[in-house]
């Protein structure tokens, strides 16, 4: 923390530093995808792997099982045609049929199983006289579009045809019969209703989309399984990393498989070697700054300068002092360090209510123990400690910090009861060389680190009056 009283208004100001013309700004990423974590895009695309595959499998088995249940009918139809060939005759060229069929199902009206014999031509229109119905089609009328092959061994037909609206599965052949030396064709058909085969489609279908749809949870369950311990490294590396940004940690110090070996290697380098040049750098500075103090302190010392050269001696020794405190800022090189804020607000506070002790200023501290600052801790103090000092300052009686993260930034605000800042220099602050210790009492040099540190954390400083207390507002926020 710096004394306004201490400077003196003819205090050199920084030159103004030329903005460059053009900045290069990150490049968008391409869209939302992009942005998605790795779990997520595992998760994802397996999942609509196992959407297009398992419909798919579901599809193919039930079209297996339907051919199948199909070919069975066929087969039960083809036998049946034999058993019923077994019991025919001509004789005198009459069809002779016995009064009951050996399958029972021909015998019982309207069993589902039913047998004709038409007189047979091996043209194929299927229009031949019906020469014998089974008792399972009386009552039954005629039944239409039957179709006659030629005569032939392997000249079985099968297909579909309906009796009194309902679908059956017919199978016809053509016999030839010698009688009196005369070859008699008769076409034999076999129906049976399709009840049966539709009921065990939609049972099987039922059933296995009922096990398709189980077997898919229980992918889902594998699936998340399998995904937490493929992941589970990236888990632990994001957990580690986030300790090192919060301070807990120096280094990534677990073990990883080997994709993600050099990259921990490469990260631990990083962080070693940012911490070591910090630490020289900060070492050197130190030296030079006591190098100079020296030859300084023996100036001020002197008996026989003039008061005008004492001034500008004491000017030169503020300015060092404040660039080298400018200089020492970890900035945003310290994007992996953390530091809790709450802890060094209480010692601030404890610390400048003894400074102030001739006001006895009232702090009031509304923030929780998990905000924390990412950046150096003496940066953190200083800039702290140089707001909350100017508040004092500016106080009455009340000063009150605040300290809120929303929308990704840090927000730091410290407000007092004082008269406020004057809205002329409310504009002025922000310009480039504009020093803010030409604010009223309380509002000194300090603002000027305060500002420095602002712009090497990539942060923002605003200033107003404050609605709490009437007096000054320093709002202070950070890109977390």
């Amino acid at each position: 923390m710096s004394d306004p009283a201490s400077l003196s208004k003819s205090a050199p100001k920084p030159a103004p530093v030329a903005k460059p013309e053009h900045v290069s700004q990150p490049r968008p990423t391409s869209g939302v995808i992009d942005r998605l974590s790795l779990k997520t895009r595992l998760f994802v695309s397996a999942a609509i792997l196992v959407a297009l595959l398992l419909p798919a499998l579901g599809i193919a088995l039930f079209q297996a099982f339907e051919r199948q249940a199909l070919a069975g009918s066929r087969d039960e139809l083809g036998a049946l045609i034999y058993s019923v060939l077994a019991q025919t005759d001509v004789i005198d060229g009459k069809l002779e049929m016995p009064p009951f069929l050996n399958e029972p199902q021909f015998n019982v009206d309207g069993s589902g199983l039913y047998a004709e014999v038409r007189s047979g031509s091996g043209s194929g229109s299927g229009k031949g006289e019906v020469l014998w119905r089974s008792g399972s089609l009386i009552g039954h009328g005629a039944i239409d579009k039957l179709p006659s092959p030629a005569p032939g061994a392997d000249a079985k037909v099968f297909g579909e045809t309906t009796l009194n609206g309902e679908p059956l599965f017919v199978m016809s052949f053509t016999a030839l019969y010698e009688s009196k030396g005369v070859d008699v064709p008769l076409s034999i058909h076999i129906l049976k209703s399709q009840q049966r085969y539709r009921e065990a489609l939609t049972e099987f279908e039922s059933s296995l989309w009922r096990y398709l749809l189980l077997a898919l949870a229980l992918l889902a369950v594998v699936l998340g399984l399998w995904l937490r311990w493929t992941l589970k490294p990236l888990s632990r590396f994001e957990a580690e990393l986030k300790a090192v940004e919060h301070g807990d940690k120096e280094r990534i110090d677990s073990d990883y498989p080997a994709e993600l070996g050099p990259l921990v290697h490469q990260l631990n380098s990083l962080l070693t070697t940012e911490q070591n040049q910090r630490k020289r750098y900060r070492n050197a500075l130190s030296d030079l700054a006591h190098s100079l103090k020296t030859p300084l302190a023996v100036l001020q010392s002197h008996p026989g300068l003039d008061e005008s050269v004492m001034e500008q001696v004491d000017s030169i020794s503020h300015s060092i002092s404040h660039q080298l405190k400018r200089a020492q800022s970890a900035g945003a090189a310290s994007w992996h360090q953390g530091v809790e804020i709450l802890p060094q607000a209480e010692r601030l506070s404890r610390t400048l209510s003894k400074i102030h002790g001739d006001k006895g200023i009232d702090f009031e501290l509304k923030l929780t123990a998990d905000l924390v600052f990412k950046g150096d801790k003496g940066d953190l103090t200083e800039l702290l400690g140089n707001l909350l000092d100017n508040a004092c300052k500016a106080a009455r009686s009340r000063v009150c910090l605040t300290a809120t993260k929303h929308d990704g930034r840090l927000r730091l605000i410290v407000e007092d009861d004082g008269p406020g800042v004057d809205d002329s220099m409310r504009e002025k602050i922000f310009e480039r060389g504009i020093r803010a210790d030409t604010y009223d009492k309380g509002h000194g040099i300090g603002l000027a680190i305060v500002r420095d540190l602002t712009d090497a954390y990539q942060g923002k400083l605003r200033v107003e009056r404050s609605d709490l207390l009437g007096g000054a507002r320093f709002e202070v926020s950070f890109p977390q």
